[in-house]
């Protein structure tokens, strides 16, 4: 029953003016007593389907909500569904349209091969042929990161993504034009602690493991020592590594 009349008959039965129509509608969802009602109901009006209309409606339900509709009306001759009544009863059934949203492998779009109409307002901020774009960055294009480091675009393909440019820093750049690639196991270290300075000279190849060395939690503060004291930090630092790789190779 409708929920007013089902709440009217049951007071009127049982004297039950304690209850409320808001009781009995939860009491129902929470025992799970189906209503029985057909597909099709809309704000307590039922829109009442033959077998005939159901059967049809399930066989067709691939089609778009507007030829469903359309060729519903002219099928049955039910001008008083409309389109969204349709698809909401379509929803609730559960009905599977056979659509995914999205193009199956070796599908075609639509427009496929076809001229975009010219349009004087789009074609204001359409790219131009060899125009360029504001973001474009080529090579010789510099930034810094946030560790106050300088990167360069260099022109030299990219190995991992095969693009055209590279981007690298800018003292490795420099540094291995003047003096050939970093041997394996080095690292480039900034004597002067200012890594905008990215002139080879300021930069000198040294154990990676020297570093913790140098600064951390167990390093002499090279970056913010005075810089008379840094060729000191950094000799004495290269000295302890020697040590103990000459030790660990006797063991």
């Amino acid at each position: 029953m409708i929920i007013s009349d089902y709440h009217a008959e049951f007071v009127a039965a049982f004297g039950r003016s304690d209850v409320d129509a808001a009781h009995l509608h939860s009491l129902r969802k929470r025992k799970g007593w189906k209503v029985g009602r057909e597909p099709g109901r809309t704000k307590g009006r039922l829109l009442k389907y033959s077998a005939a209309e159901i059967a049809w409606l399930r066989e067709n339900c691939g089609l778009m909500i507007g030829e469903f509709h359309s060729a519903f009306c002219v099928q049955f001759g039910r001008v008083d569904i409309s389109a969204e009544q349709l698809n909401a009863l379509r929803k609730r059934q559960g009905w599977k349209t056979g659509r995914t949203g999205h193009f199956a492998k070796g599908a075609a779009p639509a427009n496929k091969g076809k001229k975009m109409p010219f349009n004087a307002k789009s074609a204001a901020t359409q790219f131009k042929k060899g125009q360029v774009p504001h973001t474009f960055r080529g090579a010789g294009h510099e930034s810094v990161d946030e560790d106050g480091y300088v990167w360069i675009i260099i022109d030299a393909p990219n190995p991992w993504t095969g693009a055209a440019t590279r981007r690298i820093h800018k003292h490795r750049c420099l540094w291995e034009q003047a003096n050939g690639p970093v041997p394996e196991g080095y690292v480039l270290k900034c004597l002067d602690s200012d890594k905008l300075n990215t002139d080879p000279s300021n930069w000198e190849a040294i154990p990676m493991a020297v570093l913790p060395r140098l600064n951390g939690r167990f390093g002499r503060g090279y970056d913010t020592a005075p810089a008379e004291l840094k060729p000191t930090i950094m000799a004495v630092a290269k000295l302890e590594h020697a040590s103990r790789t000459r030790r660990e190779a006797a063991r």
